[in-house]
């Protein structure tokens, strides 16, 4: 049985028909008790497009989706693209004012949203580029239906490589949302590389099942749905990631192919059913968004007897371009505590704050050249140009260095991201939902060590003069104005945060007496 190679394919539209007529009736999508196969996919996809185009949308509008991940997502994603027009998915554990802003800054124009998520603001006056407004994952089928009446022609969209075909949005230093666009050739480019580099990770075979379990407001949870569609493979569509649900996927539907954070990996292998659960079909795991120790690699080596593959990469380049291959994961392997090496097509520049190219073992900022490699930042020329130069470098915002064999360590996050559980997490964010306490003077927020989500928020604060603000306090107020994954898991309270001579808050010299002595610091 050999794994299926690099498609004769320059854009994902044209990704949905090369299946329809290689795989037929061999099932696409599993989500619950739908099952979609290859042809219905790019039918129903075709209707999808047909239908925004009958509702006034033209190429490069943009639209959003607020939900849980669903088969309709991907149907809407693809959909989407044969008419030329980019879906910005949100993330459905946002607060409704980051929602709001994602709408205002993308100008959705039509938002396909679970009834249960649905909130006045987000049609009210505030947003008048809004259309309508469509239900997914409903239980009357108003989606299905409005879908099902369209036509299933293929459109008469042209549609180039370098075309946007999904806005991703992840934040900065200064906590404003910014959609990142991806482009076809992105991911077609990176998938062809992926497909023979990387060893069995990296492989489709006819008979896996991918699980996508990810959220699909993140290009990792976007991107194995798309991977796994190239890959000619079954895909069971998670709603979220729930580790009963995973172990069960395992064990009744032969899942063998999915990417997870450690946390989640952590949950599955500490479920007292992984004992008795028969995990011989999976090769390889891939996992990505924060490190695995090395005591707990050795717990999950022992669990699920399959090799690992450490995955590196962002937002902005569309997919992973660093891969730690499962061989370095085994025993001593020296090259353990490195991100891996690039993939072949991507180049990597360690950079100081001058711009100059600094030699191995030097930390500077780890900069990108690679065919995944974003297009820009919707509607932000000036944070464009700060993270892609001329030449399409792309600044990352992690410092790291190469050591002489070409492995990638990264020892900070220029950013200060706290990466939890998966979830992308930016300080700014979380101090400006805290700085309107009035009981507040000073705010500062780092990540911190945890057992199970790799790191967690932790706010450290100084009281204004005769407050005795509490830490439930301070976090009930971040609750009500971010998500509840941003809230500080711990909030500490000092006389005065330490501070450089020009007055700038050192957060570095704040998070580090928290990973003293750990293995791995990022």
């Amino acid at each position: 049985m050999e794994a299926r190679g690099e498609l004769p394919i320059t854009t994902l539209v044209e990704l949905s028909a090369y299946n329809a007529q290689d795989l037929g009736d061999k099932i696409a999508l599993v989500f619950k008790d739908r099952h979609t196969s290859f042809a219905a996919f790019d039918a129903h996809t075709n209707q999808i497009a047909n239908g925004l185009i009958a509702a006034g949308l033209k190429k490069d509008d943009r639209i959003s989706f607020l939900g849980r991940n669903s088969d309709h997502y991907f149907e809407l994603l693809f959909g989407a693209m044969k008419a030329g027009i980019v879906v910005a998915p949100i993330g459905w554990r946002l607060a409704e004012p980051e929602v709001v802003t994602i709408l205002r800054n993308s100008e959705a124009q039509l938002l396909f949203v679970e009834r249960e998520l649905l909130r006045p603001a987000y049609s009210d006056d505030g947003l008048p580029f809004m259309r309508a407004i469509m239900p997914v994952n409903d239980a009357d089928g108003a989606f299905i239906a409005w879908r099902d009446s369209q036509s299933a022609d293929k459109p008469a969209v042209r549609i180039d490589p370098e075309d946007v075909a999904v806005q991703i949005y992840t934040s900065g230093t200064t906590g404003a949302p910014k959609g990142a666009m991806l482009t076809h050739a992105n991911f077609v480019k990176m998938r062809a590389i992926m497909s023979t580099s990387g060893g069995e990770a990296n492989k489709y075979y006819p008979d896996d099942i991918a699980l996508l379990a990810m959220p699909v407001s993140h290009v990792g949870g976007t991107a194995t749905g798309i991977w796994a569609l190239y890959g000619g493979i079954k895909s069971i569509v998670a709603p979220q990631f729930a580790p009963d649900d995973v172990i069960g996927f395992i064990r009744d539907e032969g899942v063998n192919n999915f990417f997870l954070v450690p946390a989640a990996l952590q949950t599955i292998a500490r479920d007292p059913r992984a004992a008795t659960t028969d995990f011989s079909r999976i090769r390889a795991i891939t996992y990505g968004g924060s490190p695995i120790p090395r005591k707990l690699l050795a717990e999950l080596l022992e669990v699920f007897g399959c090799g690992f593959m450490q995955g590196y990469g962002m937002t902005e380049t569309a997919a992973t371009i660093v891969v730690l291959l499962p061989e370095e994961h085994l025993g001593d392997a020296p090259k353990l505590n490195s991100c891996g090496k690039p993939l072949p097509g991507v180049k990597l520049q360690i950079r100081g704050v001058d711009g100059t190219i600094l030699a191995p073992g030097k930390v500077g900022e780890i900069n990108v050249l690679s065919p995944g490699n974003m297009k820009g930042y919707w509607r932000d020329p000036e944070a464009t140009a700060k993270a892609l130069d001329k030449d399409g470098w792309l600044a990352t915002g992690d410092a790291g260095y190469l050591d002489e064999d070409g492995y990638l360590y990264i020892s900070d996050r220029v950013k200060d991201m706290i990466v939890s559980g998966g979830e992308n997490i930016y300080p700014a964010e979380v101090e400006n939902a805290i700085y309107g306490h009035p009981g507040v003077a000073e705010v500062a927020v780092v990540g911190v060590p945890s057992e199970r989500w790799g790191e967690e928020v932790k706010a450290v604060i100084v009281r204004k003069s005769g407050s005795d603000v509490t830490a439930e306090d301070i976090m009930a107020w971040a609750r009500e104005r971010i998500a509840g994954f941003k809230v500080p898991k711990s909030v500490d309270f000092l006389e005065a945060l330490p501070k450089s001579t020009a007055g700038k808050t050192l957060r570095r010299n704040i998070r580090a007496p928290y990973w003293a002595d750990r293995e791995k610091v990022i």
